[in-house]
């Protein structure tokens, strides 16, 4: 009996390593494979519906015309020196991190020349936040091949936004973004500012271990006169949310991932936490005294002084957050909670314990299911697109899907009876239920993932399809595209 028993816990612990070898072999990514050959196609509820084929590559801005604005951007190693004379070996735009400034106009025609001189891994420039035509989102193996050494892409589109956006690399953007391939993106109204101004993008980022604002890894003074007006643009570049304090006057919230808010009211004594990926616009009026803003667990300060005196340093205050939820005034909107959408999906973040990439253990999964066999959620164009995010995970997770802005129309429940707010990189924090939705126009096959980009490579990274698309595209390949 002992020994049937034994042969019995034998052929179990073998049929059981048979099913365990063959889910890790199943789990591996191909060499080469076309995101759409494994995304499960959901519906939301509707009727499957087809639209004339349309390749992604035709879906680009205007191939002709002069433009309005044109950029040359160089992807290159460079040895970079910080504010405090730390000399930091970075990948970058154009020798600089962050990258050039760019600025536009609501209207203008963009051309963006990219180069690639040295990036081994090949390069790309996705435009965060900004609705470009989808040949024109900059992801590797999805919209394009990555630009080799050697190589150039020609970007060009129309912008009908204003606000707050940045640019970086979508190809091997963990490694890339962290190395210093990224920078700021501002759009302008045609209007002119009716009084003095003051317009500073403010990038949060950790370059090699050393938290820096823009290229300062220390205190950066300005002077300022009184009664100018101040708008600055916060950018958060990082993979986690970052807490900035602005002590010395009032500010109003002006804008959420580059759209203006409603009725916004005067805060003070508020800790920003900027997720990842999103921007925050404050305004203020210089007062006859400095103005400080702080990064959490840095050095690295910008001082605005009406007389060239420094603000002195003190210790990072335990203030409220500021939230967004329910900030300033209600406003019409195209669409809101009320409405009914075409389609409606689900988008639950959890943790799932099986196999990914051959490896055991807890991985990412997005409705039950392990990258790469992810959700793919396909709409019409057209449709009014409800979408509920979940997060069953003990992490925060910054969900950016591009190509469109999604109206927050609820949370854990509650409706948002604030301004309207429109974001693009939404954070999603552990226990919380969001109710967003977006109206589909803008055809494509859009990424929609996890802006914690160390989440997104392992595999937190999904699709949005509108029927009849498709890409000719390819992960890994003789272009090498990896776009996480």
């Amino acid at each position: 009996m002992r020994r049937v028993a034994g042969v019995a816990v034998l052929v179990v612990l073998l049929v059981a390593a048979g099913f365990a070898a063959r889910a890790s072999w199943h789990s591996r990514y191909p060499a080469t494979y076309n995101v759409m050959q494994f995304g499960g196609a959901e519906y939301g509820g509707a009727p499957s519906s087809r639209g004339a084929l349309a390749d992604v590559a035709r879906l680009s801005g205007p191939r002709t015309g002069i433009p309005d604005v044109r950029y040359t951007l160089t992807a290159q190693h460079a040895r970079v020196r910080l504010a405090s004379g730390k000399d930091v070996d970075a990948l970058t735009f154009d020798g600089r991190v962050p990258g050039p400034e760019l600025r536009a106009h609501t209207g203008d025609l963009v051309e963006v020349v990219l180069r690639n001189k040295d990036v081994e891994n090949g390069v790309t420039i996705h435009w965060h936040g900004i609705d470009v035509p989808n040949a024109e989102d900059g992801v590797a193996g999805v919209t394009q091949n990555a630009v080799p050494v050697g190589g150039r892409y020609v970007y060009r589109f129309r912008i009908d936004q204003t606000g707050t956006f940045w640019y970086h690399t979508h190809q091997d953007s963990q490694s890339g973004v962290e190395r210093g391939l990224y920078g700021v993106f501002v759009i302008e109204p045609r209007r002119a500012p009716t009084a003095p101004e003051l317009d500073l993008p403010v990038v949060v980022h950790t370059l090699n271990g050393i938290r820096l604002l823009n290229a300062d890894d220390e205190q950066r003074l300005r002077t300022v006169a009184p009664g100018t007006r101040v708008r600055l643009r916060l950018v958060n570049s990082n993979d986690n949310p970052e807490s900035l304090v602005l002590r010395g006057t009032p500010f109003e919230v002006l804008a959420v991932d580059g759209t203006d808010l409603n009725g916004p009211t005067p805060v003070a004594q508020r800790l920003l936490s900027v997720p990842a990926g999103g921007r925050y616009d404050l305004g203020f009026t210089m007062p006859a005294h400095p103005v400080r803003l702080d990064l959490f667990a840095a050095h690295a300060a910008l001082v605005l002084s009406p007389d060239g005196r420094r603000a002195p340093a003190e210790p990072f205050p335990q203030w409220r957050d500021f939230d967004p939820f329910g900030y300033g005034a209600p406003a019409p909107t195209p669409f809101g909670e009320s409405s009914r959408p075409d389609r409606s999906f689900v988008l639950r973040i959890q943790k799932k314990l099986g196999f990914h990439g051959g490896r055991f253990g807890y991985h990412w999964a997005l409705n039950g299911r392990s990258y790469p066999r992810m959700p793919m959620f396909v709409v019409s164009r057209g449709d009014l697109v409800k979408v509920t995010i979940v997060n069953d995970s003990p992490s925060i997770h910054p969900m950016h899907l591009h190509g469109h802005h999604m109206l927050v129309l609820s949370r854990n429940g509650v409706a948002n009876r604030g301004s309207p707010w429109w974001a693009d990189t939404l954070q999603v924090d552990p226990g919380t239920r969001y109710e967003v939705a977006f109206r589909a126009d803008n055809p494509g096959l859009w990424m929609d993932h996890c802006h914690n980009l160390a989440h997104a490579t392992a595999g937190l990274s999904m699709h949005l399809m509108y029927a009849g698309v498709f890409t000719p595209y390819v992960i890994g390949g003789a272009a090498h595209n990896a776009p996480e």
